[in-house]
């Protein structure tokens, strides 16, 4: 699809659009750490439920307006990820007042963790992401027929595959032992799979959102 000049409205979703990516993709840097039991003597992560936003909204926003806006998408995630690990790391080397002793081991000891998995996350997004905007774009243009939902699913399938195996071995290598991290990693990846499905039908909601009166 060629790049299209963007309208006022177009700019006022976008924003929206970014502003589920970018809250999606800090969800999944923040509250992933907390794992939850699954079945099989299984973990899987909170961030389930928000990450598979970030490569939909990616995949809808480079259907409707091209592979250089979904690219931008990611350079912002990117540069937001890097903020984030800025004013953590600022953060953790202020000195803390005695008011607020009570909390600080507990604080400490979360956003330390959460600046590991922060820069898993870099790597493994701009890894996961660039590739799920490339293959999105390979699939579809592949399969003519159902092309979007097929391109979607297939990058989703490949580019969450390698997202997860580089996010949880950069973030939790040596804080879990081996078999709960290939654990996680393979019941992670298939629930993220699976969450991606069960979302599908949000992939048309937003086609028909950012097509609505684009001619307008």
């Amino acid at each position: 699809m060629p790049e299209t000049t963007l309208t006022e409205r177009d700019v006022k979703k976008l924003a929206i659009a970014l502003a589920v990516y970018l809250s999606s993709l800090f969800a999944s840097n923040t509250v992933g750490l907390k794992i939850m039991p699954l079945v099989l003597g299984l973990h899987v992560s909170t961030a389930v439920f928000s990450f598979p936003f970030v490569f939909l909204m990616t995949d809808v926003v480079g259907e409707v307006y091209g592979k250089r806006v979904a690219k931008f998408f990611v350079l912002a995630g990117f540069i937001a990820t890097v903020l984030f690990i800025v004013y953590s790391l600022i953060s953790l080397a202020l000195p803390w007042d005695p008011a607020g002793a009570w909390v600080q081991s507990s604080y400490d000891q979360v956003f330390a963790v959460t600046i590991r998995i922060s820069i898993a996350s870099i790597i493994a997004f701009i890894v996961g992401e660039y590739q799920d905007v490339l293959s999105f774009f390979f699939f579809r243009d592949f399969w003519k027929r159902h092309s979007f939902w097929v391109g979607s699913m297939l990058a989703g399938l490949w580019s969450q595959l390698l997202d997860t195996v580089l996010f949880m071995t950069i973030a939790f290598y040596g804080v879990y032992d081996n078999h709960t991290l290939l654990g996680i990693i393979l019941s992670w990846w298939l629930f993220k799979v699976a969450m991606g499905i069960v979302y599908s039908p949000l992939l048309y909601v937003g086609l028909w959102f950012f097509r609505e009166k684009r001619s307008a």
